[in-house]
């Protein structure tokens, strides 16, 4: 499935970083992760810390899916609100999960310096906006709730988002976690990182066909090699629902572009990360160099085709969007790109095992968290393994 259209800007920015082979010769190993997004770069990661012999393979180039094309906004909120996670599967798995997503935003800041990643990791705050007077009332329940639950937040009214910011806005909620980075260079800089300690990688290696046997499983690929590994490692975020038994996301086409350098006052925007209360939600956030990501104009995805075919439209959309709440900002586009991604009805991921498919995980963050979710998701599948689920197993399970 093709999950990206034209050329997202991270591509053209950061062009050929590492090159890996297709896998030729069959291997035996501990773990075998399929995905080398994010998610898969992540998981490796965690994989090599704990000393197992692992194997990473994907059927693109390295990070050529959705990790080519995310905004890569680094937020603790989940697409459902606090208030209404709460209702949904209770106050403890609700705040759990919100405060799983902020934990992830500090984890990252540290491996990113550990690794010594150039992915332009950069501490923001995140300002959540009323598109609508009409979604003033529960978003002020929304900022309760998360100054309850002990999050780091504030309310902003009207004229103080005006003069701070310069948004047209009813009110926000200022909450001081928040970040964002350059995904696509972090994850080949992990794969990178981890290659020097003995992690395997293998792009343009497409699995055909895996034997689930008694204490290992068998992959065949399309290049005719295979790898027998104890555990596999799912990490092919939406990609994974043609295998799986049972519906657990809906498909979405977002749209983003992103401006020319300069052409707008970066000050205002370098440490705030933006997006507000409209179905679909706008999104905003400015780059290391100087420049103006926004995104949104969601719909169900049908095909890819069509998909593509919008993006004239939807970037006319979207500039008349931005020019409602930021009536003085001078954009200028430079690059616009489509890309899909998974909702699920909870707002969380699906991270674990599933009854179906023995010796294996999933690790599948879906939604504007999937970045955050992935990071959580290293340390549940390594307790997994340990055999010491985390609480927030049970909430990510498959069949909840």
């Amino acid at each position: 499935m093709d999950i990206r259209s034209n050329e997202p800007f991270w591509l053209v920015r950061n062009g050929l970083m590492h090159s890996y082979p297709s896998l030729r010769n069959n291997l035996e190993c501990d773990v075998v992760i399929v995905g080398s997004g994010i998610t898969g770069a992540l998981m490796a990661h965690a994989c090599k810390e704990k000393g197992y012999d692992t194997v990473l393979i994907d059927k693109r180039e390295i990070a050529h899916g959705s990790t080519s094309a995310t905004t890569s906004m680094l937020q603790y909120e989940v697409d459902v609100p606090l208030y209404q996670l709460k209702e949904m599967i209770g106050q403890q798995g609700a705040i759990a999960s919100y405060k799983a997503c902020r934990d992830a935003i500090y984890k990252l800041e540290k491996l990113v310096e550990e690794i010594g990643s150039t992915c332009d990791f950069e501490k923001k705050e995140s300002v959540y906006f009323a598109g609508n007077p009409k979604d003033l009332k529960w978003l002020r329940k929304e900022f309760e709730a998360r100054f309850e639950a002990g999050f780091d937040v504030k309310w902003l009214d009207r004229p103080a988002l005006r003069s701070t910011y310069g948004i047209v806005a009813e009110g926000a909620i200022a909450s001081a976690d928040g970040a964002s980075i350059d995904a696509f260079r972090l994850a080949h800089d992990l794969l990178h990182f981890n290659s020097s300690r003995g992690l395997q990688v293998f792009d343009k290696t497409e699995l055909q066909k895996v034997r689930y046997e008694t204490g290992y499983v068998l992959l065949e690929l399309d290049t005719g090699a295979s790898i027998k590994a104890k555990n596999i490692i799912y990490c092919t975020g939406y990609e994974a629902q043609q295998m799986l038994p049972d519906k657990i996301v809906s498909l979405k086409s977002t749209y983003a572009m992103i401006s020319e350098k300069g052409g707008q006052d970066a000050d205002v925007w370098k440490d705030t990360l933006f997006w507000n209360t409209d179905l679909p939600y706008l999104y905003l956030r400015s780059t290391e160099d100087g420049r103006m990501l926004v995104g949104g104009e969601d719909e169900n995805f049908r095909n890819a085709t069509r998909r593509d075919l919008l993006i004239g439209r939807k970037r006319d959309k979207l500039l008349k969007t931005l020019k409602r709440y930021l009536p003085e900002v001078n954009f200028i586009e430079d690059f616009c790109w489509a890309g899909t991604f998974g909702e699920t009805k909870d707002g969380l991921p699906y991270i674990g095992s599933h009854p179906k498919f023995p010796n294996s995980y999933f690790v599948l963050g879906f939604g504007g968290n999937g970045i955050t979710f992935s990071v959580t998701g290293m340390d549940m599948i390594m307790g997994m393994m340990d055999g010491s689920p985390d609480l927030l197993s049970h909430y990510f399970r498959f069949g909840r």
